[in-house]
């Protein structure tokens, strides 16, 4: 007799799931196998699913404590399980009638409403093949039952499988892109859904990585991505002494797994000087926020270098003082620049004495919300006034209050700026669209009577690419404004 293909079908349900079985006997079919189908009673159903087809199914029913009918040692005979599951073909996701419509505009994201069927044996993280409702194959992407995203995809390309040379093939192309793009001395060579790999991130200061994964599906690749990567930059003449894991987000929790924070390899200094728009720092990728620098706003913040020279400048949300080093270096008279951490302060007074501007760039530990009423009660008036807030939302549902923050923030800094000055403001929430900040910004200037002239709108940098259809890469809004009184 044939080997068995075992297949679990853990809805009871029929419809749609009918057609995935049959998908699933043709398959046994091809490669010589008999079809056994491990069945969950859910909804009472007591049909027999060989009956409903002319197929020779045989059926072994699952209660909540294993098998009712024969043992499983029996039925795979003196076989181990793993045997069976290193010979099993790729299980097959079937998505509901009708779903899946932002994987068909384009995005990267199968979520758990929209799915059918699963035929198949997996363990959460594994890479498996998704079907439309009619069988028609869509691409390949990792699974995870712990997870709304229940897939990430990978590839679209049917005939496409997810090995060795394709990991290597996704981490060039991203790198090339980069090469073509931006300044890489320091930039992030891998952005997740953005470069077609999913869940990670690697961030390159110098000759040190810094790497960040998310997902349980790419936990697997992770460390085959920063070999390829280490590989790849050393046929362009560049040597990494270092790689770094900061995988400490807290959306590693909704994926079932811990948070790492640690060496990859081989210890090494983990302040690395860098340098971006002429402006020096040192990075501290052990303790800076997200991956130790915020790499999305370089070229945004050599925008603003051309509004400052002579000017006075005031940089709220400062962290280690970028903006208001770009300022200095670009020839202000007094740049002030302002953080609630009292550490990130420490690091951008160490910046501006590394750049030689610590006689022009000033820092204070403060507040922002606090300080600003308390600048204007006093009657300052700045010619450029900088809001880099952190997001004010990072889910859906918190937009409204967001909202609320961006009009509030945007309303005390306008009350700062002289007549004919510069506002500098972004948002990094994608849940605040591009559209929902342009009106806040304009209600907030209404409410104090200030006009707008908008001088430049620009996003995250080409590191970041924003991938259309894929929302989430789309994050970063920044917009410099001349800001004219009402008269």
């Amino acid at each position: 007799m044939s080997e068995p293909m075992i297949i679990i079908e853990p809805c009871a349900g029929l419809g749609n799931r009918l057609l995935g079985l049959g998908s699933a006997y043709a398959v046994a079919e091809k490669l010589n196998r008999r079809l056994v189908v491990m069945w969950k009673r859910e909804v009472g159903c007591n049909i027999r699913f060989s009956e409903l087809f002319d197929l020779p199914f045989e059926v072994v029913e699952i209660s909540e404590n294993g098998f009712k009918n024969e043992p499983v040692a029996q039925l795979l005979g003196n076989h181990a399980k793993k045997k069976w599951r290193k010979n099993m073909p790729e299980s097959i996701v079937t998505l509901k009638k009708g779903e899946g419509r932002e994987f068909g505009q384009g995005g990267l994201w199968i979520y758990d409403n929209e799915i059918d069927t699963i035929v198949g044996t997996f363990k959460n993280g594994d890479i498996v093949a998704v079907h439309a409702f009619n069988g028609y194959m869509l691409g390949r992407g990792y699974i995870n039952q712990n997870s709304k995203i229940r897939i990430r995809m990978m590839t679209r390309n049917a005939n496409q499988l997810i090995d060795d040379e394709f990991i290597y093939n996704r981490v060039k192309a991203a790198w090339d892109y980069r090469k073509d793009t931006v300044d890489t001395s320091s930039c992030r060579i891998i952005f997740g859904e953005a470069d077609f790999l999913p869940g990670i991130v690697v961030d390159k200061y110098e000759d040190v990585l810094v790497v960040q994964a998310l997902t349980l599906g790419i936990e697997s690749f992770k460390e085959k991505i920063v070999s390829d990567l280490k590989e790849i930059l050393k046929a362009d003449g560049i040597v990494i002494r270092g790689v770094y894991e900061r995988s400490d987000a807290r959306e590693r929790e909704k994926e079932g797994l811990k948070t790492v924070k640690g060496f990859i390899g081989d210890k090494f200094d983990t302040n690395v000087e860098i340098v971006e728009n002429g402006v020096h720092y040192m990075v501290d990728v052990v303790n800076g926020q997200k991956t130790g620098f915020f790499l999305d706003q370089k070229y945004n913040r050599l925008a603003i270098q051309r509004i400052c020279k002579g000017k006075r400048v005031l940089d709220c949300f400062t962290h280690m003082g970028t903006f208001a080093l770009n300022a200095g270096i670009a020839g202000a008279a007094d740049v002030t620049g302002l953080d609630i951490s009292e550490y990130a302060i420490e690091q951008a007074r160490a910046n501006a004495k590394l750049n030689g501007l610590d006689k022009t760039v000033h820092f204070k530990c403060a507040n922002v919300l606090d300080e600003l009423p308390r600048l204007a009660s006093e009657g300052e008036k700045y010619d450029v006034v900088i809001l880099d807030p952190p997001a004010f939302t990072k889910s859906r549902e918190a937009t409204k209050n967001a909202i609320k923050g961006y009009r509030e923030i945007n309303m005390k800094g306008l009350k700062l700026v002289k007549d004919g000055g510069y506002l500098a403001t972004c948002s990094c929430s994608h849940f605040m669209t591009q559209e929902l900040f342009t009106k806040t910004i304009k209600e907030a200037a209404h409410s104090v009577h200030k006009r707008l002239r908008q001088v430049e709108f620009r996003t995250q940098g080409p590191d970041h690419p924003i991938l259309w259809a894929a929302n989430e890469s789309y994050y970063l809004k920044f917009i410099i404004f001349q800001v004219v009184d009402e008269h």
